[in-house]
């Protein structure tokens, strides 16, 4: 096995090209651009009603709510339920090789989100339901057979198959008891043109993710994502154990990168940019009779001081363990207390993450936790108790430092060096990490205990964490605490 600080094989830094295969995998389809809708698409503060119009005359229409009876109660805010398809019949023969889009639609939902926006317009909370959700619909008619189907059990995406918007409305409003307002739905094509229209989403990773299904393969890093590789990132769902539970994370941390670069990047101020993005996106959306310019506008000019750290991120609670249900196989049980706490909380209006005890300025993510990375401090300079003080801040923020600060070789250093064995690379990474401006250097057999040489540029250390992010009841993470550039 090998040593947890070691790094795996390098391989090229950039994003792969995928190699064309005889059998693609079945698409798994990801966040759909789904819930950027709240901030993106309705972020027009700074856009007036003559860019707006027309906009909106390029959404297929659909009727979620027809018929319906015996709805929740309305509470405060609003409520979108945003799903996608899997649908891709507008992507080019070589953008489905090469991004691993072959095989046949299943014409169901891969993903679906309940986006709670606040009545003051302050926060965005955005709930994952996963797909294996077990669910039980109501009474219905097959959209495709036209037969009259009875209430029965299924996966939670197949309400879409057999019935369409108007089934799957009704299937997540009768699990949630919350009142849906509006319905969004997107598909591949729409995603991928998107982020390509706004210039690509960038995202932050730690560790290397690699997926042979989609073709996903970034190293540790920071990465520009087109709309295809994007796409590989929110379907990857076969990096790590966590399958479709792993994935809606990453979809979760996309969909954060994505609000940034809506309200950081220039797109909402800029009147030309924000109509390009937005005809984009509503050139293939579906949505309900009720969800237009007029409507988009209201609302974005109501949010137009949202920020990445107004938005929150959850999915609902799992039960643990469960057994297979006949002709359904594995299916993901909701853990109903916990599900209940979380949907009266969003029909109440109330936040979903808890008060924040940490400090203002979010740790920066890495690879491996400070704790398990032993340190030995030097004094590079002629500053009287700087490594000292080096080796406090260090152990003040998680390092195992050796508390022996010792006298460096030489005394008119600079710039802060970080010196480490090659075989523990992804430790000093981490290190370096935590000191703003630090110099990377290799030293072969210097052994596991990294050696930092303090220079007169040291101001401060910044906190690091390796652990998850997702806190409280309910696993919620906000926006400003999974994107890029926090320090």
């Amino acid at each position: 096995m090998p040593h947890p600080h070691r790094s795996p094989s390098p391989r090229h830094a950039r994003t792969r090209r995928p190699v064309p295969v005889r059998r693609a995998a079945r698409p798994r389809w990801g966040v759909r651009l789904a819930a950027g809708l709240s901030v993106l698409v309705l972020g027009s503060g700074a856009v007036g009603h003559a860019v707006m119009t027309g906009l909106d005359t390029g959404i297929e229409r659909v009727d979620p709510f027809k018929d319906m009876k015996n709805r929740p109660q309305a509470g405060h805010g609003l409520n979108f339920l945003l799903v996608g398809t899997d649908g891709r019949d507008k992507i080019s023969r070589d953008d489905k090789r090469e991004y691993r889009l072959g095989g046949t639609p299943c014409h169901c939902t891969d993903t679906i989100m309940l986006v709670h926006v606040s009545a003051d317009r302050e926060r965005a909370s955005v709930i994952s339901l996963p797909r294996d959700s077990y669910a039980e619909v109501p009474a219905h008619i097959d959209r495709f057979s036209g037969k009259h189907h009875g209430p029965h059990p299924v996966k939670l995406n197949a309400a879409y198959a057999e019935g369409g918007p108007n089934l799957t409305v009704r299937t997540v409003e009768n699990m949630t008891r919350v009142k849906i307002d509006h319905y969004l739905e997107v598909d591949f094509t729409s995603f991928m043109k998107t982020v390509d229209a706004m210039g690509g989403v960038e995202i932050c990773t730690a560790k290397p993710m690699r997926d042979t299904y989609t073709g996903l393969d970034l190293l540790p890093g920071t990465h520009r994502l087109t709309g295809g590789q994007a796409l590989q990132y929110v379907r990857s769902r076969h990096i790590d154990g966590a399958a479709d539970l792993g994935r809606m994370q990453r979809q979760q941390r996309f969909l954060a990168a994505l609000i940034k670069q809506a309200t950081t990047g220039g797109v909402l101020l800029n009147p030309v940019k924000f109509k390009e993005v937005s005809a984009t996106l509503l050139g293939s959306v579906r949505a309900d009779r009720n969800f237009g310019s007029e409507q988009m506008l209201a609302l974005g000019q109501a949010m137009r001081d949202f920020t990445p750290s107004s938005s929150e991120f959850a999915s609902v609670p799992i039960a643990a363990g469960g057994s297979p249900v006949p002709r359904l196989g594995s299916v993901l049980r909701w853990d109903g207390p916990k599900a209940a706490r979380l949907f009266e909380a969003l029909r109440e209006d109330k936040p979903l993450a808890p008060p924040r005890t940490r400090p203002a300025q979010p740790a920066v993510p890495v690879d491996v936790a400070p704790q398990q990375i032993r340190v030995h401090v030097e004094n590079g300079t002629r500053i009287d108790g700087l490594g000292g003080r080096v080796d406090r801040d260090l152990r003040a923020t998680g390092f195992n430092t050796t508390q022996a600060p010792s006298t460096g070789a030489s005394r008119d250093v600079k710039r802060t060096v970080v010196a480490y064995d090659p075989r523990w690379d992804r430790s000093a990474r981490t290190l370096a990490a935590a000191l703003p401006g630090s110099e990377l250097r290799a030293v072969p057999g210097l052994g596991p205990t990294l050696r930092v040489t303090a220079g007169t540029e040291y101001r401060k250390v910044v906190r690091v964490r390796a652990e998850d992010p997702y806190q409280g009841e309910f696993g919620v993470v906000t926006g400003d605490q999974v994107t890029c550039g926090r320090t």
